[in-house]
């Protein structure tokens, strides 16, 4: 009972602690007083002081059985082994709210403090909109979903982690993702305070574009671990199924991107300043309706938490932040009117412009997609869903554009250039491009999207490789920070190609069956690989409390010496549904994906699923290119002695 009572004292504390610096920023800036500023700064290390507190008191809970919490009981149990433990903070809502607020404060304090920021004005509104945050998030917890709720008494064991969560990538997935969320609250607030502040320069986009990034880094880091536990978890033989709750962690990683490529023509040309606030905005509140797509409960979905009576709260304060953010937005567009406009179509600012609006098309065609439920069930009483085929044909055409432009962008110049030069620059991808489709099409590929998929992946891939050729040798010659910035950025946009490379063949080519093999029997598959596959017999074993069946199964590939591949069902005491453990034998140009779905005659009979998915490697190995080309964005630029910046 007293880690309860002091953990939810710890969250009242900084309610009323954020409630008051919020109110030392108002009067400072009112007032045009810098000693309540500098006040206000200390106390958002005061708040931190206190939210770290309790995520400490939580944390402590869970690690040493504290079963007279209920979120606790509900999250953990004895056995469950330390990492699952700690990762158990974040796997129900009240922790996952704590979870937010930390990383929320955290951000809070390295804004307040970060030595590069003079503007006591421009920080005072900036650490403003991040304190309503906090307070919300705050506000949520003390009123609605408490993580220190206790229980009427103390119980010997809880009910413990959901199976699916007991996982690895489930240990980082959900925090990556929220750092990402919680990082776009950083380019709003300077976006809300050059409008409160009346100022249409690039300033706040010098202050805030690095948070940007590795904000849009966190989300594909998110992204890109949620993608690898779907496929290693779920037992379906996908990574991504267009559910809700994967395509709200999505949307915000679109229009992030949209808005990291238009600020450099903001910066370079001084245009799409209404644009980018915009932008800013849109992304922002797509982080809150992620969350509150999470626990409203309004959609179903496999990731989601039980339906809580959080749905209005969230509801509106998204929708408040969203109209104040837009109202700001419409009165200050005097301010924010380009300084020049696009006078020739083949540049960079033209490919930019098109690629802006491919993906906030894609984004909307997601966004109409996910919510036609709540639309239709508003306007007809019925919810209609749509599923994975209908957002790949009306999604996909829209994402694979996005792609070509990522080539074609590369080799446009940014000042108005001949027809010639340009048609010199495109003449190898293209070239290259146009001979793979007629190289596919004789090899007997008779599928279109696949062939123009495959086509356009090898036209941005050289496009890419020879500009990434270009910056690396020019970094090597000189070393200049927007150099490296520029190789990192075209190493992201290598990765990109890799993944829909990865997501092409997967589409078109994966191969589905289900087998029924009696132990001893020996079946045959093919792909693009031929495979033996040996059943012997369903075996059972105990592991602590928990209650495993398995097979072993021997699987050859291509005739080569057979490898033991061990499909499993894990029983667990308090759950329901098993966990599945599938198998894979991967590799560079298919993996053979098991699970094992059944079984009969006493063990002597298996029932299993088999994919056959080619080319997934390759989108891992492209999402760990992205995740290397975006730290080369943002490693730190050192300052010699002298005064020259080298990367």
């Amino acid at each position: 009972m007293f880690t309860s009572t002091l953990g939810y004292l710890l969250l009242i504390l900084s309610l009323l602690a954020g409630i008051y610096v919020l109110y030392l920023n108002l009067a400072g800036i009112r007032k045009k007083r810098e000693s309540l500023l500098a006040k206000a700064q200390l106390g958002m290390a005061t708040i931190a002081f206190l939210v770290t507190a309790a995520s400490l008191v939580l944390l402590f809970a869970l690690v040493t059985d504290n079963f007279s919490i209920k979120y606790v009981y509900e999250y953990s149990t004895k056995d469950l082994p330390l990492a699952y433990k700690i990762s158990a903070f974040w796997a129900g809502n009240a922790g996952s709210l704590l979870l937010w607020a930390q990383i929320l404060v955290i951000v809070g304090v390295l804004v307040s403090f970060f030595p590069s920021y003079h503007d006591q004005n421009l920080l005072g509104i900036v650490s403003g909109v991040i304190l309503v945050n906090l307070i919300f998030f705050l506000v949520s917890m003390v009123l609605f979903a408490n993580p220190f709720q206790p229980l009427p008494h103390a119980l010997e064991d809880g009910r413990g982690l959901n199976p699916m969560l007991r996982n690895p990538w489930m240990v980082i997935h959900p925090v990556t993702i929220y750092l990402g969320y919680v990082g776009w609250v950083v380019p709003f607030a300077f976006a809300m305070g050059a409008l409160v502040l009346k100022r249409g320069d690039n300033q706040w986009i010098h202050l805030s574009r690095n948070w940007a990034v590795l904000s849009w880094f966190f989300l594909s880091l998110g992204n890109l671990f949620g993608a690898q536990w779907a496929y290693i978890e779920l037992g379906w033989g996908g990574y991504w199924a267009w559910d809700p709750v994967e395509n709200a962690s999505f949307l915000p990683w679109l229009t992030g991107t949209a808005f990291i490529h238009s600020v450099m023509i903001q910066e370079r040309k001084g245009m799409f300043k209404f644009w980018n606030i915009a932008l800013v905005i849109l992304t922002y509140c797509l982080t809150l309706y992620g969350t509150f797509l999470v626990r409203s409960g309004i959609l179903s979905s496999v990731h989601a938490f039980p339906k809580s009576n959080l749905s209005y709260w969230f509801g509106f304060f998204l929708l408040g932040m969203l109209i104040w953010a837009f109202y700001l937005l419409v009165r200050r567009r005097s301010l924010l009117k380009g300084e020049r406009e696009i006078t020739d179509f083949f540049s960079k600012e033209t490919g930019f412009l098109l690629n802006n609006i491919l993906l906030i098309c894609g984004a909307v065609v997601i966004f109409l997609g996910t919510n036609l439920p709540i639309f239709t069930g508003i306007l007809t009483g019925v919810k209609r869903v749509v599923g994975a085929d209908w957002f790949n044909t009306s999604a996909g055409p829209v994402l694979l554009g996005v792609i070509l432009l990522i080539g074609i962008c590369s080799l446009l110049p940014w000042k108005k250039t001949g027809l010639k030069f340009i048609g010199r620059r495109f003449l190898l991808p293209l070239g290259a491009a146009v001979i793979m489709a007629v190289f596919l099409k004789l090899a007997g590929v008779s599928k279109y999207w696949s062939l123009v998929g495959f086509s356009v992946v090898l036209f941005v891939m050289l496009s890419t490789l020879v500009e990434l050729g270009k910056s690396a040798w020019q970094w090597r010659k000189n070393g200049k920070p927007g150099i490296r910035r520029r190789l990192g950025g075209y190493v992201v946009h290598l990765g990109i190609v890799l993944i829909a490379f990865g997501v092409v063949g997967d589409a078109f080519y994966s191969v589905e069956t289900v087998k029924t093999i009696e132990a001893g029997e020996t079946i045959s598959l093919s792909n693009i690989y031929d495979y033996r596959i040996t059943f012997q017999g369903v075996k059972g074993r105990e592991e602590g409390s928990n209650a495993v069946i398995y097979t072993d199964l021997l699987v050859e590939r291509n005739g080569r010496s057979p490898v033991t591949l061990t499909p499993e069902k894990i029983y667990y005491p308090n759950w329901e549904s098993p966990r599945t453990e599938v198998v894979i034998l991967g590799g560079p140009v298919e993996d053979l994906y098991i699970v094992l779905a059944g079984w009969s005659n006493k063990g002597q009979q298996g029932i299993f699923e088999i994919n056959i998915n080619p080319l997934m490697n390759w989108l891992w190995i492209g999402g760990y290119i992205l995740v290397l080309g975006t730290m080369l964005v943002l490693w730190p630029v050192k300052k010699r002695p002298d005064g020259e910046l080298r990367a």
